[in-house]
């Protein structure tokens, strides 16, 4: 069963390397078949504007305007002023038309009729007082007695001047007053232009760096392509639409000067009895329907040339997109060079520690070495995505910071392994008792000490064949016993109960000295290595005497003794004192004795 999964995960990995490796070849090819293209980074993207004016079509302006604010390379800006040129050309000539057509305009009736031709007529009272004040003006300097008339002449026409805005006033207010609110929206218009479209700043790099930069301009030029498309072609309805008006109007005047000139002279008979009025204004009407036909001629011309500069424009992004692909696609082949790289070397690190003998080291070394190719290779993906951070500094002190954090425990143990070298630590061979394991110290490391466990003290003391492993961080924030700190020297403890016949206190007695004779020697070495140290520190001496002690228990009577022995014989002695213990208690009872000493 293993062995059938172990060849399906190599099959696995088999099939997405050669994945991997087709879409690396794809990637590859296409990246050469886009290659030698022109690059600048994208700039942000700004919202069109909604302002829209009823009486002239602003479109073509106001689309300028918007992709002009998209435009974030030398080229394309090119294109934008050209395009801003053609649609203000555009606007201007529609507003002479259409104020040329406004004031020739007049109402055919009713209260609009009679408020224009008071506003007529005011306007003439105006001019007329106008040229009476200049006549007036010139002769105050000889005449004392045009001076007086100067100033009612002023007068009268700052009345007529207020007459007439109030007429104008209301004409607006009724909407027959179409020349004023083109005469505004021209001004407004005009204070636009002082204030050129903002053009995005050109970025010196001409070349995005990053897999995410690439792919957000080449979606953002991907949507302006089809904005300067739909830009063309409004650019193309308008220049239909103004040729269809063209068209209209020139059939119109033709066949209003035809009947004029076939006529020719037989009729002079007939103009001579037109009126002389009508006539003039039926010239200026056809005068200033010329005028109209050539302002269209030129309006036709603006809008077909602004089609053909968005073509361009749109040409020149096409281009440009094929070149951000072109990065495009050699940042996808380096993220599966790197994935395919990765596979690679995890098969080869599966390979080579499968030659070694130790399966369980195998297994950590496989493992380890897996984990770091895989980061490094996520390290590298990332940096091809997202680039080199640009905080730098910031992101380090955050790293140092988290790291400080994860790393804690490995900190402390590093430090506590300086305090197990100094004067009051332990060394290989001690005897000590950490976090309540005891057993002998065989390995004090840089960040852990590692003890050869000897069981509990007061049990057997054989070693039980494990090896305890602890951080050093144990020497600072914890505590620790040391034995070996004046021979290794530790009170034993025996307890065994006594039989019922025969008495105890000469029992205990005989224990005593049967105890104190076996134990002398260690005893005094023990009191003479604790004098050295009490003496160091002025504390009262210790007695190393051994100690008996009868207890009740359940099944009569126990013996309890405790004496010093040193930790490494502790075993030993036991054993000696156990024989020597029970040599006494198959002797015979002999007579009483002098109370035992506790």
């Amino acid at each position: 069963m293993r062995g059938i999964l172990q060849s399906l995960i190599k099959r696995s990995t088999d099939s997405l390397a050669a994945l991997l490796a087709g879409l690396l070849v794809a990637c590859i090819a296409a990246s050469y078949l886009t290659r030698d293209q022109g690059l600048n980074r994208a700039g942000a993207r700004q919202p069109a504007g909604r302002a829209q004016a009823p009486l002239v079509d602003y479109h073509l302006w106001q689309t300028a305007r918007r992709l002009a604010s998209q435009a974030d390379s030398a080229e394309e800006q090119d294109f934008a002023r050209e395009a801003l040129r053609l649609a203000d050309h555009e606007l201007d000539q529609a507003f002479a038309t259409e104020l040329r057509e406004a004031a020739l305009s007049v109402p055919a009736g009713g209260p609009l009729k009679e408020l224009a031709d008071r506003v007529t007529r005011l306007k003439s009272r105006v001019a007329a007082g106008q040229a009476r004040i200049a006549q007036l003006t010139k002769e105050a300097a000889s005449k004392d007695s045009a001076i007086d008339q100067l100033e009612l002449a002023k007068a009268q026409l700052a009345l007529d001047q207020d007459e007439l805005e109030d007429a104008q006033q209301d004409l607006a207010r009724q909407g027959g007053d179409r020349h004023s609110k083109l005469e505004r929206a021209l001004q407004k218009h005009e204070a636009a232009q002082q204030q050129p479209a903002a053009l995005p700043k050109v970025s010196a790099s001409a070349r995005p760096a990053t897999l995410r930069q690439q792919l957000a301009l080449w979606i953002s030029l991907r949507g302006r392509e089809r904005q300067l498309l739909a830009a063309q072609q409004q650019a193309a309805a308008k220049a239909s639409a103004l040729l269809r008006e063209h068209d209209a109007l020139d059939k119109l005047v033709n066949n209003r000067t035809a009947p004029a000139s076939a006529e020719g002279p037989a009729s002079s008979d007939n103009q001579e009895g037109e009126d002389m009025q009508a006539m003039l204004a039926r010239l200026h009407r056809l005068s200033d329907q010329r005028k109209s036909l050539s302002e269209l001629d030129k309006r036709i011309q603006d809008a077909q040339q602004l089609g053909e500069n968005y073509r361009s424009w749109i040409d020149a992004v096409e281009a440009r997109r094929r070149g951000v692909l072109h990065l495009l696609l050699n940042s996808v082949a380096a993220v599966l060079a790197v994935l395919i790289a990765s596979l690679l070397l995890s098969r080869g690190i599966r390979h080579a520690f499968g030659r070694q003998t130790d399966r369980r080291r195998l297994r950590q070394l496989r493992v380890i070495a897996s984990i770091a190719v895989q980061l490094a290779a996520a390290g590298v993906i990332l940096l091809i995505i997202f680039g080199t951070p640009s905080q730098t500094s910031t992101i380090i002190g955050l790293a140092t910071a988290g790291l400080t954090v994860v790393l804690k425990d490995f900190i402390v143990a590093f430090f506590g392994w300086f305090a197990l070298m100094g004067r009051n630590g332990i060394h290989v061979g001690d005897w000590v008792e950490i976090e309540g394991v005891s057993g002998e110290v065989i390995e004090v490391g840089l960040l852990r000490t590692v003890l050869l466990e000897m069981g509990n003290w007061a049990s057997t003391g054989h070693p039980t064949g494990r090896r305890v492993a602890f951080a050093n961080s144990f020497a600072i924030e914890g505590h620790y016993f040391n034995f070996s700190t004046a021979g290794q020297w530790l009170w034993e403890e025996l307890q065994l109960p006594l039989p019922a016949a025969g008495d105890p206190h000469e029992i205990a007695r005989k224990i005593q000295e049967t105890i104190e004779r076996e134990t002398a020697a260690d005893a005094r070495l023990a009191e003479q290595d604790w004098e050295r140290v009490t003496h160091q520190y002025d504390l009262r001496p210790f007695s190393a005497s051994p100690a008996v002690e009868l207890r009740p228990s359940a099944s009569g009577v126990s013996i309890v003794v405790r004496y010093i022995t040193r930790a490494p014989q502790r075993y030993e002695m036991k054993t000696r004192l156990y024989h020597e213990i029970l040599d006494v208690l198959h002797q015979p009872a002999s007579s009483p004795a002098s109370p035992v000493k506790t």
